[in-house]
């Protein structure tokens, strides 16, 4: 029996070594040396709860990233430092006011020698755009890890440096910008992490970011991912919560630079954050709900701003007041596509399988779909790029036309009268309605 007795506390004692919370903070709560210096203070108020933290860029890197690749390409890589001046300088900024001139000589090479690796990669040009995104935005993250790493080990939080590329592995090597994981592969490397982890060392590793298995290339898991990596940790560390950090108080029912009386949400259940998500609503990426579903995780929602907010909560229970408050979801720099055979055939199953196949091969997402006997239309978020491929790949059988500049409105628990305001003085170019969700497309 003592026997038995020892094999339990040792059992206890090594699930009290698991990481069992995420915590994930986004662009905006790191995105000047005072949000990391709150991040910190969370931090340091939970650093013995078995946490990992998962971090994206700050503030607009990846944007400033993004437009520094567009100017690369444009020149074919003929620029000088210029072009990184705006991400250089903001990031010193940030160092600046956090260590006042005061840092390790290690740390200095360290982020010196990032910036060098982005400014070599942003000359390589002639590769596909989408391989060259990955290997170039995915810096913001690298780069706003190590400075947060850097200042939560000056304020005595013992932390452990990831890097995610070594942990979320890409399915298809060749999938970028909207990487899904090889489950088998990532959730094998993450598990390790419980039994490496050491009680009051909190882990920090990036959000939107993974690798191929090879560890030779990075990619990405589309814009605003780090929610989904925060549910991919999760799942495979069996986590009992992640925690998103906001500038809000909670998960809002619209957002409230647009809305004004705005009100939380304060517990839904998996079910309508996947719609809620599905029709836009940017406080969750679409793909974070299935990992923590299928685990039954709870996912908070938590201000950063007020960390004593009672946070949202969403997990796997049924509310019966979930329809009592509706949700407003608006998705601007949409284009809406309208599709018809050439041939006046009736846009049946084969014809739908021919369309949706050629959207499937270009990643795109269908934000809403309307079809009639000759015709099928469907929004998508605006991209010159792949509205050129998908009217090439169609143009043989089909008359492809489309509308620019959009919006696409949704309103989740819909009743009568609820879009009139913001609707007023714009043109509806469709709309269309089910049991629960009314969605307008306007110029």
């Amino acid at each position: 029996m003592q026997k038995i007795g020892h094999i339990f506390l040792l059992l206890r004692h090594k699930m009290q070594d698991m990481i069992r919370k995420i915590y994930k903070f986004g662009g905006a709560s790191v995105k000047d040396a005072d949000a990391v210096r709150n991040l910190a203070q969370i931090v340091s108020q939970h650093k013995d709860e078995d946490i990992m933290l998962v971090v994206s860029a700050m503030g607009k890197t990846t944007n400033a990233l993004e437009k520094a690749l567009a100017n690369f390409r444009e020149h074919e890589g003929q620029l000088d430092m210029d072009a990184l001046h705006e991400v250089i300088a903001y990031h010193d900024d940030i160092i600046q006011g956090l260590f006042d001139g005061n840092t390790d000589p290690r740390f200095d090479e360290n982020i010196a020698g990032l910036f060098i690796e982005l400014w070599e990669k942003l000359q390589k040009t002639d590769m596909p755009y989408d391989y060259q995104y990955d290997q170039t935005v995915c810096y913001g993250e690298l780069i706003s890890t190590s400075i947060i790493h850097e200042y939560l080990s000056k304020c005595d939080i013992p932390t452990r440096w990831l890097d995610a590329r070594q942990y979320v592995i890409a399915e298809n090597e060749t999938h970028y910008r909207a990487a899904n994981p090889d489950w088998d592969e990532t959730r094998l490397r993450i598990s390790k992490l419980n039994d490496e982890h050491i009680r009051g060392i909190v882990c920090l590793t990036q959000g939107f970011i993974g690798g191929t298995a090879d560890g030779k290339h990075s990619v990405t898991l589309g814009r605003e991912g780090s929610d989904f990596t925060a549910a991919i940790f999760a799942n495979c560390l069996d986590a009992e919560e992640v925690t998103i950090w906001k500038d809000v108080d909670g998960l809002l029912n619209a957002d409230p630079k647009r809305f004004a009386d705005t009100v939380q949400l304060p517990h839904i259940p998996y079910s309508e954050a996947i719609e809620l998500a599905f029709y836009g609503a940017t406080i969750i990426h679409p793909k974070t709900i299935k990992p923590l579903q299928n685990k039954g995780i709870t996912l908070k929602v938590h201000s950063f701003l007020h960390p004593d907010h009672e946070p949202s909560l969403i997990d796997g229970g049924h509310r019966k007041n979930d329809e009592s408050i509706p949700s407003f979801i608006v998705k601007d720099n949409q284009t809406l596509v309208s599709i018809s055979p050439r041939d006046y055939s009736f846009m049946d199953e084969r014809n739908l399988k021919t369309i949706f196949a050629v959207c499937a091969d270009l990643n795109i997402h269908a934000n809403m779909i309307q079809t009639s006997a000759l015709m099928l239309s469907f929004c998508f978020d605006s991209n010159e790029q792949k509205l050129k491929q998908l009217r090439a790949n169609l143009k043989d059988g089909f008359s492809v036309k489309y509308n620019d500049g959009l919006q696409l409105f949704t309103i989740r628990h819909y009743q009568d009268g609820l879009e009139s305001d913001f609707i007023k003085g714009k043109k509806v170019l469709v709309k269309q309605g089910s049991r629960s969700t009314m969605q307008f497309v306007l110029s």
